[in-house]
């Protein structure tokens, strides 16, 4: 089977969509397929994403299909329209957008839809997002009865609903920098915010219908929908200078600096979880875990499980042959009293090799009270003769922001749980990168929300498990479509880096201990011997390692050892993570994007480097001959004054080794 050049980059055939730079003023930004992004007053990003947004009764995001897209542009301005139709299942929506960009930096973005058919939906509508990065600053919220309120943004992650004090709202502006106000009107819904970094999203948004309204609700056949949102700039500061926000295309050079002054830190404990199609490991696929290092892999035990036994006991027999422990995660039904028994019992028929102990109720609930702390309770009680010192935690088995809204039971566990994955809301490879700024927060708020209690991050994946927000059932794929658990980026280049930009944040949060996706599959570190169920839709090579792993075998090389990320002055296109045990050192390179970058490396030791490439040109080698592949000298780098410049092609991977 041979790759295209886009299936090694994201997994896909399909080339990706080309964005276009527009400029409205003192404005830039860019167009993607219907939304503008990363609107910006000089380098300075003002607002992330402005988007429309089809939700289904799951809240489920029904995709866009574009046609008659035109845009006209001139020195400062620009205007685009299109026409879009979404559609998927029930659903059925078509919609005019047009957006306007005025020399004078105001942007007029209107949309104006119809329903096809009658269908249920959570929402349709504009999306505004703020970046992270409006943390702690001043604004002022416009209510839609005309009252005008001041408040900030918040720093700590906010959980309740709405999110943040900003409901009813007809506009918000805040000062993005010292007396320069960026404001947005809202007209065509009743609007609210929340803070997206509750999901990993690095911004905050502001959204319709609010949340505290009945949902789903019934569109019916004919049913319009007309929405405005107007963008303005106020510069409030004496006699300013327009040339001092003049706006730049960002071709300045990727640098990635090792800062000495930055302390080392004691690497996360890593591990896999269990492949969940249920297949055994075979021979050769344990050979080539092995030489990843891990810690532990996860097993999930829902105490109600028939084959429970099964389950544990290939766990056990799968982490003896990978040399590391076994984390049991026990699902806790609501009335789960029979399970412990079958529990105990295959505990004592297998005899696995314990690392720690998760404990979650089957069913978080996203309000109200919680049976967190009685399922831990019952784990105490059940399994006391098999706790032996080991670690027992709990927390959320999925997203952060029912761990934020639950009580936890800090006077039970020895550590507290958070899940990750970085499509909840958005599913493009810029939105997925983004997320890696919101991951630190996450872990360090739930140390904070528990007390100071360790952290450990299981699982991250790419895709959620399952949807813990739906209102009904969730509808079978379509012949040949992927199940909504997967991701075709899995086997690929970019999944490679987004996984350094996540191992790189778990390092700067300090979490203790982080598990990555999944053995073997495509939700693994590699392909099973026997393929892809799907091979157009999941292009991997049987019995092939995805890119992903050999971050995870170049991290695992360091377990016993330490790590400090390198400081990007473009964390969006480029990361870079640092290693050292005894007299080894080694740097971690990504390139999160579809160009060719010349990263300039600064503030290295002295001494001679070799690089070993992840790319285009290795990548068949790399899937199939990964001990080989590993076992390759690297290729001379020249360090010059503590500076080396490296070529990374699109989506590479590297690993630079110093003597």
């Amino acid at each position: 089977m041979t790759l295209s050049r886009n299936e090694m980059y994201v997994g896909k055939a399909e080339p990706l969509p080309e964005p276009v730079t527009l400029r409205a003023g003192r404005l830039g930004m860019i167009y993607e397929q219907g939304d503008l992004r990363s609107i910006r007053l000089g380098d300075v990003e003002v607002l992330r994403r402005v988007y429309v947004a089809v939700r289904d009764r799951n809240w489920g995001t029904v995709a866009p299909v574009f046609r008659n897209v035109q845009i006209e542009t001139t020195t400062d301005g620009f205007h685009v329209t299109y026409e879009v139709e979404n559609r998927q299942g029930e659903v059925a929506f078509a919609w005019r957008g047009e957006i306007h960009g005025e020399a004078s930096g105001r942007i007029i973005f209107k949309m104006n839809g119809e329903a096809l058919s009658t269908f249920l939906k959570n929402r349709i509508g504009f999306c505004v997002l703020h970046p992270a990065a409006a943390a702690g600053k001043r604004c002022v919220v416009d209510h839609s009865d005309g009252r005008r309120e001041e408040a900030r943004f918040p720093v700590e992650i906010s959980s309740d609903q709405p999110v943040l004090p900003f409901a009813d709202m007809a506009g918000l502006a805040y000062e993005a920098l010292p007396g320069v106000w960026v404001a947005v009107r809202l007209e065509g819904e009743v609007f609210e915010m929340e803070d997206q970094r509750n999901w990993t999203d690095a911004s905050y948004k502001t959204f319709g219908t609010p949340l505290a309204l009945p949902y789903p609700v019934e569109m019916r056949a004919g049913t319009c929908v007309s929405q405005r949102v107007v963008i303005e700039v106020r510069d409030e500061r004496p006699n300013s200078a327009s040339e001092e926000w003049a706006v730049t295309d960002r071709d300045d050079a990727a640098c990635l600096r090792f800062d000495p002054d930055m302390p080392w830190a004691v690497l996360p404990r890593l591990g896999l979880g269990c492949a969940s199609h249920g297949q055994p490991l075979t021979t050769g696929e344990m050979e080539c875990l092995r030489a990843l290092n891990l810690d532990h892999l996860r097993v999930d035990l829902p105490l109600d499980a028939p084959d429970l036994r099964v389950r544990l006991a290939q766990a056990a027999g799968e982490a003896r042959a990978l040399g590391c422990g076994l984390e049991v995660a026990v699902l806790v039904p609501e009335d789960g009293e029979d399970g412990w028994a079958a529990l105990r019992a295959a505990l004592e028929a297998v005899r696995p090799p314990l690392r720690g102990w998760l404990i979650y109720p089957a069913r978080e609930q996203y309000q109200g009270g919680s049976p967190t702390r009685a399922a831990v309770l019952a784990a105490r009680r059940h399994l006391a003769g098999w706790l032996n010192g080991l670690p027992l935690g709990t927390g959320t088995n999925t997203d952060f922001i029912f761990l934020r809204r639950t009580p936890q039971p800090v006077d039970l566990i020895d550590r507290v749980a958070v899940s990750i994955n970085p499509q909840v809301h958005a599913f493009d490879n810029l939105s997925l990168v983004e997320t890696l700024e919101a991951q630190p927060a996450v872990v360090r708020s739930a140390s904070r929300h528990a007390g100071g209690l360790p952290v450990i991050v299981s699982p991250i994946t790419l895709k959620p498990r399952f949807n813990p927000y739906a209102t009904g059932a969730a509808p079978e794929p379509l012949p040949g479509q992927l199940p909504p658990q997967v991701d075709s980026r899995q086997m690929s280049l970019f999944a490679a880096g987004w996984t350094l930009g996540s191992l790189n944040a778990m390092l700067m949060a300090g979490a203790a201990s982080v598990t990555y996706y999944e053995t073997t599959g495509w939700r693994g570190v590699m392909e099973t011997e026997a393929g892809s169920p799907l091979p157009a839709a999941f292009p991997s090579l049987p019995g092939g390692v995805f890119p992903l792993y050999y971050v995870l075998a170049d991290a695992g090389a360091y377990a016993e050892g330490q790590g400090r990320p390198l400081v990007s002055n473009r964390p969006q296109a480029v990361s870079g993570l640092a290693l050292r045990s005894g007299a080894r050192l080694a740097f971690l390179l990504a390139n999160h994007t579809p160009h060719s970058l010349a990263v300039v490396c600064e503030g290295l030791p002295d001494g001679t480097a070799r690089a070993r490439w992840l790319d285009e040109l290795t990548f068949l080698e790399a899937a199939t001959r990964p001990a080989a592949y590993r076992a390759r000298p690297g290729e001379p780098l020249a360090l010059q004054d503590g500076r080396a410049e490296i070529h990374l092609r699109p989506y590479a991977y590297a690993l630079v080794e110093v003597d």
